[in-house]
């Protein structure tokens, strides 16, 4: 029987004494599902408008994400938004490189998105490290990697990490949308057996 998120949570903080990177004066826009032994982070830019009502990553009803980790094989079912709690006990992990801001990319203040947040983004990814970080947008996996970073697995890690730009699943992101990258990253998890 799989622990729940929670209950793993709980005890990695205790052992390791852990502490929130978030600032405390301002809580995060959507909590960061980082725990030690993830098979796979995804990582936003930071939450849509409707993600941050709702208080659920990838809520907007026509983003692709939920949809395509099913189809893809990452999760047994069709998850909800409100369901993201869920994705730890599957080896998934989320989180955004912007924490206290939600919007469009071009919506988001410049520094939301600029070197300190990408260096928080690598602590938080270095202090946990899973096997796989996933970006779910070029302009989110440029930030971090670098601008002349392209879709697909990167030849650079975070720490001992594998990096991969995927395209958006954003409705916003449509003329951008290929399945392709998100298949072979999920076949890349399945032959690690992890």
């Amino acid at each position: 029987m799989r622990e729940s998120f929670h209950s793993i949570w709980g005890a990695t903080c205790r052992q390791t004494r852990c502490r929130l990177r978030n600032s405390p004066a301002k809580a995060p826009i959507l909590p960061d599902l980082l725990i030690p032994g993830l098979r796979v982070v995804f990582c936003g830019t930071a939450p849509g408008r409707v993600s941050a009502e709702r208080k659920a990553y990838y809520a907007h009803p026509q983003n692709k994400f939920w949809r395509v980790l099913h189809e893809v094989g990452l999760t047994p079912r069709l998850l909800a938004p409100a369901e993201y709690t869920l994705l730890p006990e599957f080896g998934i992990g989320l989180t955004d490189i912007a924490k206290h801001v939600f919007g469009m990319d071009n919506q988001l203040p410049p520094q939301s998105l600029g070197r300190e947040a990408a260096a928080a983004l690598r602590a938080r990814i270095e202090d946990v490290a899973p096997q796989r970080l996933a970006f779910t947008s070029l302009t989110g996996g440029k930030r971090v990697m670098g601008p002349k970073a392209k879709f697909g697995l990167q030849k650079d890690k975070i720490g001992g990490t594998e990096v991969w730009i995927l395209p958006s699943p954003s409705p916003a992101a449509n003329w951008n949308w290929d399945a392709g990258l998100w298949r072979a990253l999920a076949k890349r998890v399945a032959k690690s057996g992890a």
